[in-house]
């Protein structure tokens, strides 16, 4: 079969380049895709967001399945358009995708469907926001309502903090209409998971539990970013917490958005943080994460083209889990000033020597070609892979093939799944 995948990072690397392993895929075809992408995939020039440029390349290449990567097209309705117009495609649909196009949604969906998540409220009004903010005093978690880019949740230490990014998001307007509404909630503690089900609508396949790092330094200091690092599979997930994170978070969403008439068909992704007090659920997205997809396929055992069709046409098998046949670990090598302003269009040197390594994938989240050289295009540019037959290896790998690549102003975090280490060892 033919499958177009539609994006141009990291993540939308590692789907095709995993579709491409797949005996059933002929071919595969990115929009826009990025220069790493077009050694992989025919890339089309074709913005995420033009729906009718989709439907028409994907009808012009005579695509038998469209996957869709990031969540601004989904949140906009673009796999119902597609889907209206006759084509095969992975991706939930806009009603669906609210889950990840509006917190307050995801909040008061979870807490209607009994799906565990941090006490919170919502505002839409500055001066009573920032009053409940410093009646609380203590740590919060401040979320704009809407899509920013994986940068619209600030972790709070007191109150004045707060009051600083409510600021940023109701009266500065840092997220533009995101941040008209606010979700405040509870700062719990504890360690994070990475869920990644594949959906049908009714059933699910679970893949590899991965960990994200979230904050641009090392020790979990600095801002959070889109995600500097994962790896997989996460060693302290027993067989007892993944059926226990199923029955009390997969399948409730999953029966939710059903009984609520908006059944979900493509990747739900959850965010999970392990507390003294049990399984909260930090977010839900409605697509494939990043980078944890640069860790988690590279680790799972399944044929995705074969999976993804399957789940498109609501036809997944019995099987709620894929194994992990190897650890990997992904590091992500940012542009300076990342998550803020940054340059571009900086020359990459040392990729060629990585194209023959062994047990080392380099994914391209932002690059582009210029005169025959690759260069920087966005503040996440590379995610390098390493697998292996233990998370010390892959770890090893990946940092060493971190050390032969170099841009100008380049930062990566030296602690990508170090705190995992001790457990799996």
């Amino acid at each position: 079969m033919k499958v177009m995948v539609v994006g141009s990072g990291g993540r939308e690397h590692a789907i095709a380049w995993k579709l491409a392993q797949d005996e059933s895929v002929s071919r595969v075809v990115c929009c826009p895709g990025n220069a790493g992408i077009a050694k992989t995939a025919k890339c089309l020039p074709v913005r995420v967001n033009d729906t009718a440029g989709l439907l028409a390349a994907a009808s012009e290449e005579g695509c038998d399945l469209v996957v869709f990567g990031p969540e601004e097209p989904l949140v906009n309705g673009a796999a119902d358009a597609l889907r209206k117009a006759g084509l095969t495609v992975f991706g939930p649909s806009q009603s669906a995708s609210r889950l990840e196009g509006s917190k307050v949604f995801a909040k008061v969906f979870m807490k209607r469907h009994g799906i565990p998540s941090a006490d919170f409220e919502v505002f839409d009004d500055y001066e009573k926001a920032r009053a409940y903010v410093e009646e609380k005093r203590g740590p919060l978690v401040i979320k704009a309502d809407g899509l920013a880019k994986g940068k619209g949740v600030v972790v709070c230490d007191d109150a004045e903090s707060g009051s600083v990014a409510l600021k940023g998001m109701m009266v500065d307007r840092r997220f533009g209409d995101s941040g008209n509404r606010v979700v405040v909630e509870e700062r719990l503690e504890g360690p994070e998971l990475s869920v990644t089900a594949v959906c049908d609508g009714r059933r699910h396949l679970l893949l590899p539990f991965s960990q994200d790092h979230k904050r641009a330094l090392e020790g979990d200091r600095g801002p959070n970013t889109g995600g500097m690092g994962a790896y997989c599979p996460v060693p302290f997930v027993g067989r007892g917490l993944a059926e226990e994170i199923e029955s009390a978070v997969v399948r409730p969403a999953l029966e939710g958005m059903a009984s609520d008439g908006t059944p979900y068909t493509g990747v739900l992704y959850a965010g999970i943080m392990l507390t003294p007090a049990g399984i909260r659920v930090l977010e839900f997205n409605c697509r494939f994460g990043d980078p944890e997809t640069q860790a988690v396929l590279p680790s799972a055992d399944v044929r995705l083209g074969e999976t993804l069709l399957a789940a498109a046409r609501g036809e997944l098998s019995g099987v709620n889990r894929a194994e992990s046949g190897r650890h990997s670990a992904c590091v992500v090598l940012a542009s300076a000033g990342y998550p803020g302003e940054y340059e571009t269009g900086l020359p990459i040197t040392g990729l060629d020597s990585l194209s023959d390594e062994d047990g080392v994938l380099v994914f391209h989240a932002a690059t582009r070609e210029d005169g025959g050289r690759t260069v920087t295009a966005g503040g996440r540019v590379l995610g390098i892979t390493g697998t292996g037959p233990s998370l010390e290896v892959a770890l090893g790998r990946a940092y060493a093939a971190v050390r032969a690549v170099s841009f100008r102003g380049m930062h990566f975090r030296r602690d990508i799944g170090t705190r995992a280490l001790g457990v799996a060892g």
